[in-house]
């Protein structure tokens, strides 16, 4: 396998053949399609009455799961322990969001730097992600990807569902909405194999419960389950739509650079004084891009309303009114993350260093993600202005992307390593609950 993440037309082209491959076992089909028409890919493995289903590219810029999805379609066919021996049937939704992945299709199809993935990566707004979207978006406004997904979790009721994520920096966990115990020593175990880092400490999962080691389970009922700023509520999004049939969700998180600093759980020396420090580097960085998309929004109201050369027209709902939504809301939020992270101390969880490395990478990654905004934003618009404005903007993401690299020594987690980590993370989930 290269080391390099396969295109949305790519998996689905390989789905296709291995179908044909495994007459009898395996079958392929259409289950939706996107907003903008693509569509929505189901890979089915195996005839039992227990249904696994996995969920690869719930969030556009994250690449591996598609990846995962057909190696383990390959570990499943090869093993009737994975399907005829455990009464079990596994489908696999190729890629969730294919408009958004296609998207972040675009730059080197090869490994990239820090710098390159955030200029090239695209992750749409919460409201139009559609795992996260059932719970910022009204129940009669559903995005067709987000319908499709609870359509097939109330066919298939399955018993475990498995979201393919991958984190860009840090290092491997997994989230549960309800526990399976055991699970964190196959983690740890699979992860050190790979010279992967656990990660401890989770600007995600900062309020679960530990199960162990880089395992987290969703607090009970009226529990916080992340910050007051972030406008996701978890308990309405489509991972707990299994519970209707007693069924549960994982979600796999797996690096594209690790950082050993995400591991160490060593109680932080003084977590207050860090914590106003990188409220602070979020105010500050903000205030930066914040002064750049209002030049953004100047050039693009003078390039007039068809929009700049290679962008799409501007259309209301387009993509361009979408990447400025997108690059006005990452800007917007950071002043009240930086009050959410103020906040911390003193904290209801014991601060490690783990925790403090996940709120810088956190920290340095929204400005990074805004600043790749604009630059999408800027891409065809002609002129001086736009030539200065994009220089500044391509200055501040190489800088800002090095000082993101050097600060947390990261290293490159090759394409194989990450596919075979996820895909054996869900495998051994699989197996703790058929063990039961």
């Amino acid at each position: 396998m290269a080391d390099a993440y396969p295109s949305v037309a790519g998996v689905a082209a390989a789905a296709s053949a291995f179908a044909r491959f495994h007459p009898g076992l395996c079958t392929l089909r259409q289950v939706g399609k996107s907003r903008e028409g693509r569509p929505l890919h189901l890979l089915s493995a195996g005839h039992g009455r227990r249904n696994v289903l996995v969920v690869a590219a719930p969030h556009s810029d994250e690449r591996i799961g598609p990846a995962t999805a057909l190696r383990l379609a390959e570990r499943v066919a090869q093993d009737p322990g994975l399907h005829a021996r455990a009464d079990a049937s596994w489908h696999f939704l190729l890629c969730l969001d294919p408009d958004g992945t296609v998207r972040s299709e675009e730059g080197p199809a090869v490994r990239r730097t820090p710098a390159a993935h955030f200029r090239h990566s695209y992750r749409p707004p919460a409201d139009e992600q559609p795992e996260w979207a059932p719970s910022v978006r009204p129940a009669d406004d559903q995005l067709p990807e987000s319908q499709a997904l609870f359509d097939l979790i109330d066919e298939l009721r399955p018993f475990l569902q498995c979201s393919l994520h991958g984190n860009d920096l840090g290092g491997s966990w997994i989230q549960l909405t309800r526990d399976i115990p055991g699970l964190a020593e196959p983690l740890g175990k699979l992860s050190a194999e790979r010279d992967v880092p656990v990660q401890t400490g989770t600007y995600d999962a900062m309020y679960w419960t530990v199960s162990g080691p880089g395992v987290y389970v969703m607090p009970e009922p009226g529990r916080p389950t992340q910050f007051p700023s972030l406008p996701e509520d978890v308990t309405r999004s489509t991972w707990v739509r299994p519970h209707r049939y007693g069924g549960m969700t994982a979600l796999f998180e797996v690096p594209m650079w690790g950082s050993r600093r995400v591991a160490d759980t060593a109680p932080h020396p003084d977590p207050a004084r860090a914590l106003t420090a990188l409220a602070g580097l979020l105010r500050r960085q903000s205030d930066r891009t914040r002064r750049l998309l209002d030049d953004v929004r100047g050039l693009l109201s003078a390039a007039g309303p068809a929009g700049p050369g290679s962008c799409t027209p501007r259309e209301p709902g387009g993509i361009t009114d979408t990447l400025l939504r997108l690059a006005a809301g990452m800007t917007d939020i950071c002043p009240q993350v930086a009050d959410d992270w103020e906040a911390l101390h003193p904290s209801p969880v014991e601060l490690t260093l783990a925790h403090v490395t996940a709120l810088d990478i956190a920290a340095r990654r929204i400005s990074l993600r805004t600043t790749g905004t604009l630059l999408r934003l800027l891409a065809g618009v002609p002129g001086e202005a736009a030539g200065r404005t994009r220089d500044e903007c391509e200055r501040l993401l190489l800088r800002w992307a090095d000082e993101l690299a050097v600060g947390h020594d990261l290293a490159w987690i090759p394409v194989p390593e990450q596919v075979e980590l996820q895909s054996e993370c869900v495998l051994a989930a699989f197996r703790l609950l058929t063990a039961e």
